[in-house]
C-alpha cells in the first residue's frame, strides 16, 4: 500500500510534511519501466533495418509459453551493394523469453556471401558495424562488423557479442572474395575504400 502525505495537512494532530516511502516509490517506477519495456518487446511493429527470418527451428519444447529455437536472419550489407549475410541466433522461450527480457546466449554463426555484383558504396574504416541487435534487456548486444583483407581484395566479416563492462570471446567469421559477377568483368578492390 502506497501513503502519500500531502505538505501541510493536519493528521492526528500534527502536521507532516510532503513525503512519500522512498523505496515504495522506486519500486512504482521500476515496475511502471519493466511493464513499459516488455510492452515494446512484445510488439509486433517491425522496424525497416530488422532483419528477415528464414526460419526457425524449436530447440527445447515448453508447454504453455514459447519454445527455446533457433531463428535464422538475413540482411543486405547497407554499405555493400551485392553482399548478404545469414546468421542463426538461438532465442530463449518461456515466460520471460515471452515478456522479452530474457538474456540470450552469445552462441552466433555467419555466413555472408555475394549475391550480385559487388559496389562498395562508400568508405569504411576497419572493424565498421553493419549490423547491431539487442540481445538483453539492457547493455548486451550482438554485432556484425565488417573489415577489408586489402591483400586478398575480400570483404571480412565477424559477428560477436559484447556488453558495457565485457563482452564474450565466443564469435564467428565469414568472408566474401570480391569476384567478377555475370557479364560485369571490373571488379572492385575493396582496399580503395578503408578509410587510413
Amino acid at each position: 500500500m502506497i501513503r502519500m502525505t500531502i505538505p501541510g495537512r493536519t493528521t492526528g494532530g500534527r502536521t507532516t510534511r510532503g513525503s512519500m516511502n522512498r523505496g515504495t516509490t522506486i519500486r512504482a517506477l521500476a515496475a511502471t519501466a519493466l511493464i513499459g519495456l516488455s510492452a515494446m518487446a512484445a510488439s509486433p511493429a517491425r522496424a525497416a533495418d530488422d532483419p528477415d527470418v528464414i526460419f526457425k527451428k524449436s530447440t527445447v519444447w515448453k508447454m504453455l509459453t514459447p519454445d527455446d529455437k533457433l531463428v535464422t536472419y538475413a540482411i543486405d550489407d547497407p554499405g555493400v551493394e551485392g553482399v548478404a549475410c545469414y546468421f542463426t541466433a538461438p532465442e530463449r522461450g518461456g515466460v520471460k523469453g515471452m515478456l522479452g527480457v530474457a538474456e540470450e546466449v552469445s552462441d552466433v554463426s555467419l555466413a555472408c556471401r555475394q549475391v550480385g555484383p559487388i559496389r562498395i558504396k562508400e568508405k569504411f574504416e576497419q572493424g565498421t558495424v553493419v549490423f547491431r541487435q539487442s540481445r538483453s534487456l539492457f547493455f548486451k548486444k550482438m554485432q556484425i562488423v565488417r573489415g577489408c583483407d586489402e591483400k586478398r581484395n575480400v570483404l571480412v566479416y565477424l559477428v560477436y557479442s559484447d556488453r558495457v563492462i565485457e563482452g564474450s570471446p565466443k564469435n564467428s567469421t565469414s568472408a566474401v572474395p570480391m569476384m567478377p559477377w555475370g557479364a560485369t568483368a571490373d571488379v572492385a578492390k575493396c582496399a580503395d575504400f578503408v578509410s587510413r
